[in-house]
């Protein structure tokens, strides 16, 4: 394949320096953006139901438009489903994105329309491509292919419409993107799309291998598995022996500290780069901008008007405007966009890490979370403290998920971790001492209830069999490339079902 990349970096520059525009200019950069959405959502039933008018400016948006969850916007959506025009967003649409997150375990469909499409979704890929080339000028990604993992359009809804497609979002975005980009990915647009992922897995790796890879795209998890099947069929070590012109990895949709050290041994790190992406369901919504991780670049030009809330909060008209947050701040996102969804709260937690340019990163899901006990441990100090335990005992964790065990028998309560490993520590009970020492350095509530020895006993490992965690989502209907285990959970819903596996194998 020919090396297009000095052609297209011109190309991308200029979606670069449009990043670039947006730093000093928030304030008018957002109101535009609100502007142009509430213009066109003055017209649908929910603008009509909630009484947006099209010059409504942001101050009267926060008063008179409620903040929804997707609970709350459930009915609308299925309005959509079955074909009703203008109801969230003008016109008829046909794309949903599934995905997991209600109260009740059910899934969510998130309109995808065509202008969420063109102006976000395609945007932000654009911008992820831009970032990269603009930190590395000596990159030749486009010498060669893009690996792109992702899902299908398996779905629960019975009886659809001809016209609609429901399913994972990286399957429309496949299904939607120019032709002509499918001759610079793999895998073919059929095999992307296949449902079942035991079949799908080694397809994958087998049409993979044959290919001149430059860049890998996807959920650093699902993308694991399919790397260590192309090793396992090839025979190689290192998958740079496989793809020796790869040279990044674009990822998102979990924490990719605790993958970190399993991609070290399988790759050469003289030559593998990293850049996050910050792309849900719901809307792409930031980019890594420098080399160094742990900041995304928030896409403030790219059809989404963006509300931080401070934690704790029930108060719609609290919630603060792009121009407005604090560094150092933790808040909940809402998003108003152009898929329909108005002062959305997306469940996710950030922290802002510069106001100007305005870079975040994600602290976790406001539900996934353990606070039993006033400890209140976020997803992104578990993630953190395991990659320091995985760093000074040698081991590496496939998977985990972690929940309260509350007082019984005259025994404190403790925190219960789920743990499947690619590489089992020397001693699981020292890794835990680790683990629960370095929660304690990265959340001072967790510390307090720890060191009193009034509230909580140190926590709990236990070893679960492999592929416990994939069985498990596979029972749920979610084993797939975007599909994610729940990290952290204020009840034990999760975690109970998980080791019902567990003993089912260990019989």
């Amino acid at each position: 394949m020919a090396n297009f990349t000095d052609i297209l970096r011109p190309i991308f520059k200029g979606t670069s320096r449009e990043m670039t525009r947006w730093a000093g200019e928030q304030e008018k950069v957002q109101r535009s953006v609100l502007g142009d959405l509430l213009k066109k959502s003055s017209t649908t039933a929910y603008g009509l139901d909630c009484g947006i008018s099209p010059d409504m400016a942001y101050e009267e948006f926060r008063e008179k438009v409620p903040v929804v969850a997707y609970e709350d916007i459930a009915p609308y959506v299925e309005r959509m489903v079955k074909g009703e025009k203008s109801v969230l967003w003008p016109g008829r649409c046909d794309d949903f994105a599934q995905s997991s997150g209600t109260s009740d375990g059910r899934s969510k469909y998130i309109p995808i329309t065509a202008e969420s499409l063109k102006t976000n979704h395609f945007y932000g890929g654009r911008h992820v491509v831009a970032s990269y080339l603009n930190l590395y000028p000596d990159s030749n990604i486009f010498g060669g292919k893009a690996f792109i993992l992702g899902g299908s359009y398996a779905n629960q809804i019975e009886g659809l419409r001809d016209s609609a497609h429901v399913g994972d979002l990286s399957a429309t975005l496949i299904n939607k993107i120019n032709p002509l980009a499918n001759l610079a990915r793999v895998p073919g647009k059929k095999l992307a799309l296949m449902e079942d992922w035991k079949v799908k897995l080694p397809a994958l790796a087998k049409e993979a291998v044959k290919q001149n890879i430059t860049n890998i795209s996807g959920v650093p998890s699902w993308f694991l598995a399919v790397l260590k099947e192309s090793l396992r069929i090839t025979g190689a070590k290192s998958v740079h022996e496989i793809w020796p012109n790869l040279e990044v990895f674009f990822h998102g949709g979990i924490a990719f500290g605790p993958y970190r050290g399993e991609y070290d041994l399988i790759t050469d790190i003289s030559k593998m780069r990293y850049l996050e992406s910050y792309n849900a369901s719901e809307g792409f919504f930031a980019v890594q901008a420098r080399k160094e991780p742990g900041a995304m670049r928030l896409l403030l030009g790219a059809g989404v008007f963006y509300e931080f809330m401070p934690l704790g909060s029930t108060d719609p008209r609290e919630a603060l405007p792009a121009w407005e947050v604090k560094q150092g701040h933790t808040y909940s996102l809402l998003i108003t966009s152009c898929n329909g969804l108005m002062r959305y709260a997306i469940g996710d937690t950030v922290t802002i890490e510069s106001t100007d340019p305005l870079e975040i990163s994600i602290a976790g899901r406001t539900r996934h979370f353990i606070n039993a006990f006033g400890e209140e441990l976020m997803v992104h100090n578990a993630e953190a403290a395991v990659a320091q335990a995985c760093a000074q005992t040698g081991a590496s964790i496939l998977n985990f998920s972690a929940a309260p065990v509350y007082p019984h028998e005259g025994k404190l309560g403790r925190h219960q971790w789920l743990v499947e490993w690619s590489k089992k520590p020397e001693s699981v009970e020292n890794f835990a001492q680790i683990l629960d020492n370095e929660l304690r350095k990265v959340n001072s509530d967790y510390d307090a209830k720890r060191s009193s020895g009034l509230f909580l006993d140190p926590l709990e490992i236990i070893t679960v069999a492999p592929g416990t965690f994939d069985r498990w989502l596979e029972s749920t209907g979610k084993l797939g490339g975007q599909r994610k285990v729940p990290r952290l959970f204020n009840s034990r819903q999760f975690v109970d079902a998980i080791l019902k596996f567990n003993d089912l194998q260990n019989k």
